[in-house]
């Protein structure tokens, strides 16, 4: 599919951002706040404005390979976690993050802020024999509640 400047495929609908690019978009902000970092943060570490990284995000802009490459690097994930579950064609499933923008539970736990958020306070605990004792809460929490931890 051949690319206009700004991002946009030819051919396709204007206004509207790539599914896969917003799909990659969302699995970026999804690590960045994983680790607590800010847009700027991450714009600095990639030579960028903070609003070029909310553009990526958005899936407003695409993120061509060696800024993937980059993404890689600094939020230390494989290019293949950008691609984690992504809506399979003609699935007729939107990409994961969509359905809590829309008020909706998603279906993948990790796509649930509160889930980032208590990722994010579990890594601020510095004593590695506490956050091993919160592991150990919450597995017992769970089994409590007959979950599977």
């Amino acid at each position: 599919m051949a690319e206009q400047s700004g991002g946009r495929p030819r051919g396709g609908k204007r206004g509207r951002a790539n599914p896969i690019d917003v799909h990659v978009g969302q699995r970026v902000r999804r690590r960045r706040t994983m680790l607590g970092l800010s847009q700027e943060w991450l714009g600095e570490a990639l030579g960028l404005t903070f609003q070029h990284v909310q553009k990526y995000e958005r899936g407003t802009n695409r993120i061509g390979a060696s800024r993937l490459y980059d993404l890689c690097r600094v939020l230390d994930v494989p290019a293949a976690f950008f691609f984690d579950d992504m809506p399979g064609e003609g699935s007729g499933t939107r990409a994961t993050g969509l359905a809590e923008e829309r008020g909706q539970a998603p279906t993948d736990p990790m796509a649930r802020r509160e889930t980032l958020e208590l990722v994010r306070a579990y890594y601020r605990i510095t004593d590695p024999r506490v956050r091993r004792k919160v592991l150990d809460l919450a597995k017992t929490l769970a089994r409590a509640e007959g979950g599977d931890a």
